[in-house]
């Protein structure tokens, strides 16, 4: 009888086990749900490199499968992902498919055009998002969610896991400081995939005007907020690294600052430092290479701090870490020239900085946002598609 319980426990374990090692299945892999909802209709697509299913693009997949796809529509960092940060992405034809590419932004408030919207019955939706407030592809979605509800066009959301999608951390943006990277009443990182946020969206009537967009969201498989998603391939120019992308929500406030954080090294967002930084030992030159054409100190030799042996762990720990900004600020002593106002833009409030002025170390600036963090569980608790 010992045995036999024995036995049935290790194969309950085993089962358990196999349950939570399943590799996790994108939105996109799912063609069962979502390509009845594509039958006969006239097909947009809002992808870029990362809209992969498996080893074939989401774009060729369904060409291939015979559906009409009409037109591309492509964010920041262009459809096959090497633009510049901020690069306008203009019109163009996709060689592979000869589908047009067309602008996101050719009508008004940054909308596509009434032209582009009449092309199309159905736009689908895939990102890969890094799941922080001043990264632009949420925004994209919100104001194609915008878009589509002034057209009544249905809009299909394939969901993928967001990699920093473990903890909510920073303060809520003060709506007096919306702009591109910062579009939204969220914390710098939201903890939720694309599709729950679109859900979020819809649900706190955050489109102008209270406006609905008409949204499936095709859900991932085996995945949890406590899944430690490996990006199959980099979002972006310079998040090219898992660290990079776990350590944006902590360097990214450099790009407000004279300070260069990496971009045109091999290290963007895990190096920081200036040419008058000199009581450090390390030291790096950023050059203008593809997706950094233009960085900031270009040519020039920064000494700072290289962050690139933290281990994971440490990062997730700490989570939004001013840290190395205050460290920065307080070697260059620049006092009010160090910040730009594109730093309210990023943090997303006005207290952070006088805070730091104030000499208020990272931890005392960190509980004064932890209200906003616990604010917005709570808020986006009924969106939740997966497990926390």
């Amino acid at each position: 009888m010992n045995r036999i319980i024995v036995t049935i426990v290790f194969c309950i374990g085993w089962m358990v086990c196999c349950a939570q090692t399943k590799p996790v299945a994108v939105g996109a892999e799912a063609t069962n749900e979502y390509f009845p909802l594509l039958k006969g209709k006239r097909i947009a697509v809002l992808s870029n490199h990362t809209g992969m299913v498996g080893n074939e693009h989401l774009v060729d997949l369904l060409k291939r499968k015979d559906f009409n796809v009409v037109c591309i529509f492509s964010p920041e960092h262009g459809f096959r992902g090497n633009a510049d940060a901020g690069e306008h992405v203009s019109s163009s034809v996709d060689e592979k498919t000869g589908i047009p590419i067309l602008s996101l932004y050719d009508g008004d408030t940054g909308k596509p055009s009434v032209k582009s919207m009449s092309l199309f019955d159905v736009l689908v939706f895939d990102l890969q998002d890094v799941g922080l407030r001043f990264y632009t592809y949420y925004a994209t979605m919100v104001r194609m969610m915008d878009a589509c509800a002034e057209s009544q066009k249905k809009m299909i959301i394939l969901d993928r896991p967001n990699p920093n999608g473990h903890y909510v951390d920073g303060p809520i943006l003060d709506m007096k400081y919306k702009s591109g990277v910062g579009w939204l009443p969220i914390p710098v990182v939201h903890g939720m995939t694309l599709g729950e946020l679109a859900m979020m969206v819809n649900g706190e009537k955050w489109l102008p005007e209270g406006r609905i967009c008409d949204i499936s969201v095709i859900k991932c498989k085996n995945y949890t907020h406590q899944t430690m998603y490996q990006l199959p391939i980099p979002p972006s120019p310079n998040l090219p690294t898992m660290k990079a992308v776990y350590m944006y929500p902590s360097t990214c406030y450099f790009e407000a600052t004279p300070v260069s954080l990496g971009r045109g090294t091999d290290k963007p967002f895990l190096v920081y430092g200036h040419p008058n930084m000199l009581s450090y030992s390390f030291s790096f030159t950023p050059r203008s290479i593809p997706g950094a054409k233009n960085p900031p100190q270009l040519n020039k030799i920064c000494y700072g701090v290289d962050l690139s042996n933290l281990s994971d762990s440490d990062i997730w720990k700490k989570g939004v870490d001013l840290t190395y900004l205050i460290d920065a600020y307080t070697n260059l002593n620049m006092g009010d020239h160090f910040f730009r106002s594109f730093f309210e833009k990023l943090i997303g409030v006005s207290y952070v900085r006088e805070m730091i002025k104030d000499g208020c170390s990272a931890d005392e600036i960190k509980k004064k946002w932890s209200d906003d963090v616990e604010k917005f569980k709570k808020q986006r608790a009924p969106y939740l598609l997966y497990q926390e």
